[in-house]
């Protein structure tokens, strides 16, 4: 008898669609080129844009170039030349991508350059045909949202790390005999506020180092999978006067915890704009969110059921009543604030609000009973103090979830799915420093990065369907 071979699920074929990515490039094209029609994807709206752009008498199609920048990003090599001339070795890429002789490096970019807008709409419309793909995947990753950002530093003189190093032993020397100055914070608030060549590249802080940058927020869910890209640029700005400019100061860590909070509600609003049938259970950030403005946004306007968000050290105890909870919101002991008392999860009793409910943290439980050991007890009743909190009081202290329990944890050490994604883009794809300091150009590859993502998840979803209807009807 024959084993029977095990019949491989949709989130299995992904898995593999992953693993091929990384690991077997060369079976990642084949499989591309087997199961995905690439034009099938392209908007008519594209199309028309491209073809009235250049004319009907084009030297190459739409579809050859979008395929040449895509094989790039999956093959991660950095620069337009060096493709150029693999192409020109290989047969097989050159019929891929229907190129009878190959365009020079200068109108590649100009491509881009051109069709910046309409490479995000293709964005966009990939997004919104890998939403229910990625529920088929992992229903629970799919409910998270995932929000971070980070830049990608451009070719200016300002990011040799000479330039920055200059300025520290200037400061040293300057200083050397005030050891009490520190020279890294007074060198990082004596440089320019942007790039002299380029108003636009702001001088950041961003993955632990100093830089100039194109600034751009990103969302994935919990497979990692990008769901949406603001690139926060002076049109991010122009769209959303609301924004202020942050006003520079001695700290790094602050101005990027500023930003970055300051950055939440117009890219989520924006992004629910564009997507509004969409729905997610949890909201996951780092500790640059943790204001309350953002909870209320987030759980009241927005609807997320949890906002799992640690606390900034530049915010802590305020608002909150001294003594009376820990780090975490949990209350503690009133007579011991050392002690904090156990979370026992959610009562949800008919006509009243929700709440958490905690209990004395000197009782046990022997044969189903609790058992209060206390020597001191601040409560006559035999089974200790319990007390519950009211999490629309304070939705910072209690964001729907427990801060510090296991449910806490887990959630939030999905949040290194966002880092994982903007690692991929930046070092996989070799989009993180770009030989370029054109908006445009940088704005262009950093969606050609997320298209080529959305489509791993496509190629999946065509292995795995025998019969489906065209890509082409379902985004019509």
């Amino acid at each position: 008898m024959f084993a029977k071979s095990k019949q491989l699920s949709f989130a299995d074929k992904f898995d593999n669609i992953q693993d091929f990515y990384q690991h077997d490039k060369p079976k990642f094209l084949q499989l591309l080129d087997q199961y995905l029609d690439l034009y099938e994807l392209i908007p008519k709206s594209f199309e028309d844009s491209y073809y009235r752009y250049y004319g009907r008498k084009r030297t190459y199609s739409l579809y050859s170039m979008l395929a040449f920048l895509l094989i790039q990003k999956i093959l991660g090599i950095q620069h337009i030349s060096t493709m150029i001339n693999i192409f020109k070795l290989s047969k097989d890429l050159r019929e891929y991508c229907s190129f009878k002789n190959m365009p020079d490096q200068a109108q590649f970019t100009r491509f881009k350059q051109n069709f910046t807008n309409e490479l995000e709409n293709l964005f966009y419309q990939l997004v919104e045909l890998t939403e229910p793909l990625c529920h088929q995947i992992n229903l629970e990753l799919a409910s998270l949202m995932i929000y971070d950002t980070s830049g990608i530093e451009a070719y200016v003189t300002e990011n040799n790390p000479k330039y920055l190093n200059s300025t520290i032993k200037s400061m040293k020397k300057t200083y050397q005999n005030n050891p009490e100055i520190d020279v890294y914070q007074l060198a990082y608030s004596s440089l320019p506020d942007a790039a002299e060549s380029n108003q636009e590249i702001k001088h950041l802080y961003i993955n632990g180092h100093f830089c100039y940058t194109y600034k751009f927020g990103i969302i994935t869910n919990g497979l990692g999978i990008v769901r949406h890209i603001s690139f926060l640029d002076q049109n991010f700005k122009d769209q959303h006067p609301e924004l202020k400019e942050n006003l520079k100061s001695d700290s790094p860590e602050d101005d990027k915890s500023i930003g970055d909070s300051t950055s939440l509600k117009p890219v989520i609003r924006d992004f629910f704009k564009q997507h509004p049938k969409f729905t997610y259970d949890t909201f996951i950030g780092d500790a640059a969110f943790d204001s309350y403005q953002n909870y209320s946004f987030l759980i009241k306007e927005i609807g997320y059921q949890k906002a799992v968000i640690p606390r900034n050290n530049r915010n802590a105890n305020k608002n909150l009543p001294q003594g009376s909870c820990d780090e975490n919101g949990w209350p503690t002991c009133p007579k011991d604030s050392s002690l904090s008392m156990k979370p026992c999860g959610w009562c949800r009793e008919k006509g009243r609000s929700p709440r958490h409910k905690f209990t004395c943290p000197k009782v046990s439980f022997k044969n189903g009973k609790r058992i209060l050991y206390c020597e001191d007890p601040c409560t006559d009743s035999p089974y200790g103090r319990v007390l519950y909190t009211y999490p629309n009081q304070d939705l910072r202290a209690y964001p729907g979830v427990i801060r510090g329990t296991e449910q806490w944890e887990e959630l939030y050490n999905k949040r290194t799915k966002v880092e994982q994604t903007i690692n991929y883009f930046k070092d996989t794809m070799a989009i993180g420093q770009p030989k370029t300091q054109n908006r445009d150009t940088i704005k262009a590859d950093l969606f050609l990065a997320g298209i080529t993502q959305l489509l791993s998840v496509i190629l999946a979803d065509k292995m795995y369907r025998s019969k489906i209807p065209t890509l082409r009807s379902l985004i019509a």
